[in-house]
């Protein structure tokens, strides 16, 4: 009896936990949709899948708990954010819809899928309920394990080949047949020989300039900076630091103070007299 009416308790700290965490998640979804920048609707969404998460950890079911952290929110979510940011997707693309009818026919999956949502709750708050102790009996991965394996076992294959057909589709989409031959390193050094290119490594950045940073440029001898040894790319945002001078102003203190200590510790050549000079 205590069992079952624990089913329908909820306690100050559970209740507080789902209205706080909960209030953030519907933000992080909703922000995920309307924001402009495609990195912040990731970002959004990557901290609604934690939250999730949390929720999944509170009820016992610890392996999906570390599924959604670890798998969507830790591999697939952060993946699609590298790859968001290193293509450099802005708010300034093109809108314009490559297939027809597409904004009608996500309209109509999200209405369905917004009435599946509905019946579900409806279904879960008129009807009783046992919570996750009798699934939970010897475990939670065993219980997990026992549900994919016997009842859900097509459904888990059939998620299984998607997954492999999405992967292999993938592959093929971005696979890039060579017209040419690839050339060798041999023929690629000749190349630059005759086009007059930097044909040795090019030098690293603060050579003869007192820092090793990649944005000051090394010095040649005469203490004029060097471009060949940054980054062309900081090179046009112009975040190239130059320390000629500085450099310059340290290398004539040096000389300044190497002149000094020779001056004073010099000693002069010794005058030698042939003998026959040493006898007259």
């Amino acid at each position: 009896m205590m069992t079952h009416l624990a089913a329908y308790t909820t306690s100050t700290g559970e209740a507080f936990q789902f209205w706080v965490l909960g209030t953030v998640a519907v933000i992080g979804a909703l922000c995920t949709v309307f924001m402009k920048k495609a990195v912040h609707s990731a970002l959004c969404l990557a901290g609604t899948m934690i939250i999730l998460a949390v929720f999944y950890l509170a009820n016992g079911a610890y392996f999906l708990g570390i599924v959604q952290i670890v798998v969507y929110t830790g591999a697939i979510m952060m993946l699609f954010l590298f790859v968001v940011m290193l293509v450099g997707v802005t708010a300034a693309d093109s809108l314009k819809e490559t297939i027809k009818g597409q904004r009608w026919l996500a309209l109509l999956c999200g209405v369905g899928f917004g009435v599946l949502l509905l019946a579900g709750l409806g279904n879960a708050s008129l009807k009783e309920f046992d919570g996750i102790g009798q699934a939970n009996a010897n475990g939670n991965v065993e219980g997990l394990a026992s549900l994919l394996f016997t009842k859900y076992v097509f459904a888990f294959e059939i998620t299984g080949a998607l997954l492999i057909t999405a992967a292999v589709g993938a592959m093929v989409l971005t696979h890039r047949e060579r017209t040419e031959r690839a050339k060798t390193q041999r023929e690629l050094s000749e190349q630059r020989v005759r086009e007059g290119t930097h044909v040795p490594p090019l030098p690293a950045p603060g050579v003869y300039a007192r820092h090793n940073a990649v944005d000051i440029a090394g010095l040649l001898p005469d203490g004029t900076p060097s471009e060949l040894t940054v980054s062309k790319t900081l090179r046009e945002r112009g975040q190239v630091r130059d320390v000629s001078a500085e450099a310059l102003n340290d290398l004539r203190a040096l000389e300044q103070r190497a002149e000094e200590r020779l001056e004073r510790t010099a000693i002069k050549p010794a005058t030698f007299k042939r003998p026959e000079e040493a006898s007259k």
